[in-house]
């Protein structure tokens, strides 16, 4: 079951593109020794490994010196004229996202495809070099690949022959026709159209991966605040168990909006499973309330608290909570350690499940939350430092109720909407198309009340944006 692939790139036109290099470099080869070169030809082919390219232009006798003569030039010429392929570098990055192993594996030179590489601040996870065509064939073996990308027929071939899936991109000399003609088993654009093809191509399997595992707990109260990923993850529990399987649990207290209460109520109707409401405390934890860095660490080891004896008094012997691949490695998530020191499972980041594939699944299901935008706590609008309080919260909670509805009857429609409450004054993110437009509206500012002073985030809304400032001092513990 492919879960967290290990995926293999050729390097040239594929995640860069080296074609100026290439020219610069033919020229000057040309100049050194005296035999005419089309140098521009030469680069229209870039993809075959380079000793059949200086074949067609030197005696055979010659062609392995002078091969090494053209990569001693092209470290000076070719690298600097390389450039990035657009998507690349998110390429890559979303191999890592879906929490997989990159590799490159091309026909250049180990030094120069370091170099390449390098000079570009791409970062494959391992480098496969001077390989073409069943070397090519053998390093994906050998890495375990389950996927090779690349824009020639020979990459087609290699992945045929390594058996593994072919994943075809255009941005070489053979088109969409050649590439399935020798194997692709898809053909892309460009790069850039990898990372959401990839996050689809793995959806399949992990559905299945967590249909599994959610059928193997026989049953589960699922920590489930109304959003997203909780929602998915209760459908994803009810569709394996049957809802007599499955609890739904929403914490109420201060740092709950009101509005998102009852919104999890009718989801979990539509569900027709048993929705509990427990009342949490996190106010009676100091470390909560102090809200210093590690403030979601003493919430959620509240809201675990609570529902641990909530499953033991309704026959249940596991608690979930919605936590995805992403939330794992978005940085400091204190929070995410509380709920796995009282033994939280988390389904959805054990199966690989990004934001994304959330969403998207979420979507295929029909379900109403797959567009939902995030919303934290209110809590998480807080900055730290700054005590929390139930009457901070309800001013927080006002204010952005307050804002919204003054845009609605301005007739702007807002997806993202923060009021942060900086102490004294709060500061307001909206999506950054509003920013500019906002700024010039005080009077709609001017309906949140309880500040000093408001004020627009030039920068617009970004989600964890308090996080910011603990860069600067680091949290506590």
């Amino acid at each position: 079951m492919l879960l967290r692939p290990v995926v293999g790139f050729d390097l040239d036109l594929t995640l860069v593109d080296p074609r100026p290099g290439v020219a610069a470099s033919y020229r000057e080869l040309s100049r050194l020794t005296g035999v005419p070169i089309d140098a521009d030809e030469v680069a229209a082919r870039v993809g075959p490994k380079l000793e059949l390219e200086i074949a067609r232009w030197f005696p055979a006798a010659s062609v392995a010196a002078v091969a090494d003569t053209y990569r001693e030039i092209f470290a000076m010429h070719g690298v600097p004229g390389t450039s990035a392929l657009p998507g690349a570098d998110a390429a890559l990055a979303e191999v890592r996202r879906q929490g997989g192993r990159s590799l490159v594996v091309t026909a250049k030179s180990e030094p120069l495809a370091r170099a390449t590489l390098d000079r570009l601040s791409l970062a494959p996870d391992e480098l496969f070099a001077w390989r073409w065509e069943e070397g090519k064939t053998h390093a994906l073996a050998e890495a375990g690949a389950d996927l090779y990308v690349g824009d020639h027929v020979a990459d087609m071939r290699s992945a045929v022959a390594a058996g593994v899936y072919a994943v075809g991109v255009t941005s070489g000399a053979d088109d969409a026709s050649s590439l399935r003609d020798a194997g692709a088993d898809v053909v892309l654009d460009s790069i850039a159209e990898f990372p959401r093809w990839l996050s689809a191509y793995l959806l399949p399997a992990r559905l299945a991966a967590l249909d599994e595992s959610l059928r193997a707990l026989g049953s589960v109260v699922v920590a489930f605040s109304g959003g997203a990923d909780s929602a998915f993850l209760l459908a994803a529990a009810v569709r394996a168990l049957g809802p007599a399987n499955v609890v739904a649990a929403t914490a109420v207290s201060p740092s709950l909006a009101s509005r998102e209460l009852d919104a999890a109520a009718e989801f979990a109707a539509g569900l027709g499973v048993r929705h509990e409401k427990p009342h949490t405390d996190e106010m009676s934890r100091d470390g909560y309330r102090a809200n210093d860095g590690n403030r979601c660490y003493f919430c959620k080891a509240e809201l675990i608290d609570v529902l641990r004896p909530l499953a033991d008094a309704t026959g249940i012997a596991n608690v979930a909570t919605g936590t995805n691949a992403d939330d794992a490695v978005a940085g400091f998530r204190p929070g995410i350690r509380a709920a796995a020191e009282r033994g939280a499972l988390t389904p959805l980041r054990d199966a690989g499940f990004t934001k994304d594939q959330v969403r998207a699944a979420s979507r295929e299901w029909g379900l109403p939350t797959w567009d939902k935008p995030a919303l934290a706590c209110l809590s998480s609008r807080v900055a730290y430092g700054v005590t929390i309080t139930p009457q901070r919260l309800a001013r927080v909670e006002q204010a952005e109720v307050s804002l919204r509805a003054a845009l609605h009857a301005a007739g702007v429609d807002v997806r993202d909407l923060r009021v942060r409450d900086l102490g004294g004054r709060a500061r307001v993110e909206v999506d950054p198309t509003l920013v500019d437009w906002l700024s010039g509206r005080p009077d709609l500012l001017g309906c949140i009340d309880g500040f000093d002073h408001v004020e627009v985030d030039p920068r617009g809304f970004r989600s964890g944006s308090m996080n910011e400032a603990l860069g600067a001092r680091g949290p506590t513990s």
